[in-house]
């Protein structure tokens, strides 16, 4: 896994919650794990096909799940997430994915991202690869940005 692909990806999350919902975020000590990530309450999963393949999983808990969604609602306080509120996640993780796209396009990286999909509920996700876990600290939560991104083979 490349470093400067990582960092694209990284700023690509920190802008969608810098930009969309002006927010100060915080990088907090990268992880490197192997095999097994939590989804923790609530994931949305993206794949990377192109130049790198592999995943980017971006995991919360419920209650940064509602705030997150309840600031894309124009500031509504969210108590129950219902399929409204699943597909504002999703729509979440389609922003993630673009700007990825867009910063790894500035590492001359071209990629497709599939269609989010959403994981309700505490899991792990298995791989045979590496993940770097990048923690994003802000006032709507934590939100643990796993990923896993592997230069084509020639």
């Amino acid at each position: 896994m490349k470093v400067n692909h990582v960092n694209a990806v990284c700023r690509a999350a920190k802008g969608i919650l810098s930009s969309h919902f002006g927010l100060d975020v915080e990088y907090k000590t990268p992880v490197a794990g192997a095999n097994a990530i939590p989804s923790n309450d609530v994931s949305v999963v993206l794949g990377v096909n192109g130049e790198v393949n592999g995943q980017i999983v971006c995991a919360i808990n419920e209650q940064t799940a509602k705030n997150i969604v309840g600031m894309m609602m124009g500031g509504m306080t969210i108590e129950k997430l219902d399929d409204m509120y699943w597909s504002a996640i999703q729509e979440f993780g389609n922003w993630v994915a673009g700007s990825t796209a867009t910063e790894l396009s500035k590492e001359n990286c071209l990629i497709d991202v599939t269609p989010p999909m959403v994981n309700d509920g505490q899991s792990n996700y298995r791989s045979s690869e590496q993940f770097i876990t990048v923690p994003l600290a802000s006032s709507l939560g934590l939100i643990d940005i796993h990923i896993s991104l592997y230069q084509k083979a020639s």
